[in-house]
């Protein structure tokens, strides 16, 4: 497996041959040259997860690949001229890999601003490292994970709840996604807090601006 954090979160996940590129938003820098994709994950249709004006672009670029969103993303996603498909109650297969969706509904950011769906997916195959990319939410249980996506800073999150999270899930290694409103010194206080606060085993590892990461087989 090869994750590539290319900001906030939008990761590409290069596992058992295939590529998956998760919530390709407006806070992500650059999607040109991503090509060779097998599919495009979105769990929600806030914008810095769905940047409607750069994802038919993508598409285009990746002629091949599967489009699946949350079943409210469907409508706008149909409105850009995409073709996509919602999550089925069962586990979908890109390639070998097992697509499981976890959870229905986005975090409460605040009562006045409606909750929209949110899908998150447990990604599995044969002789793979399990990953579990949750979204907007920090409700769901995902089962067992070898590597966990975590919201480090988000308007919907405290600290105290992201440093819960990673106890609950209790992954052996966390990677923290939905940074993109912090600035440095900003986003190292919530690294510190989720490192002395959460799950003490659990390994965090910052892929932000470090390129891609080749995960160790023995996870």
């Amino acid at each position: 497996m090869r994750l590539t954090h290319l900001g906030h979160s939008c990761v590409l996940i290069e596992m058992a041959d295939a590529r998956i590129l998760t919530d390709p938003g407006v806070f992500t820098p650059d999607l040109t040259g991503i090509t060779g994709l097998d599919a495009v994950i979105i769990t929600h249709q806030h914008p810095d997860h769905f940047d409607q004006a750069r994802l038919p672009a993508l598409m285009k670029a990746n002629p091949h690949a599967r489009l699946i969103s949350d079943s409210e993303s469907l409508m706008v996603l149909g409105g850009l001229g995409l073709d996509a498909t919602g999550h089925d109650a069962s586990t979908a297969k890109i390639g070998e890999v097992h697509v499981t969706p976890i959870g229905k509904q986005h975090a409460l950011i605040n009562d006045a601003v409606p909750r929209v769906a949110n899908v998150g997916v447990r990604l599995e195959a044969e002789n793979e490292p399990t990953i579990y990319h949750p979204g907007d939410t920090l409700d769901e249980d995902p089962g067992r994970v070898d590597i966990v996506l975590f919201p480090l800073n988000a308007p919907w999150q405290l600290a105290r709840d992201m440093a819960a999270f990673l106890k609950r899930i209790n992954a052996p290694t966390a990677v923290p996604i939905h940074d993109g409103l912090l600035r440095k010194n900003g986003r190292d206080i919530y690294l510190d807090h989720a490192r002395s606060f959460g799950n003490r085993s659990t390994e965090i590892l910052d892929l932000a601006g470090e390129g891609e990461y080749v995960v160790r087989q023995d996870l």
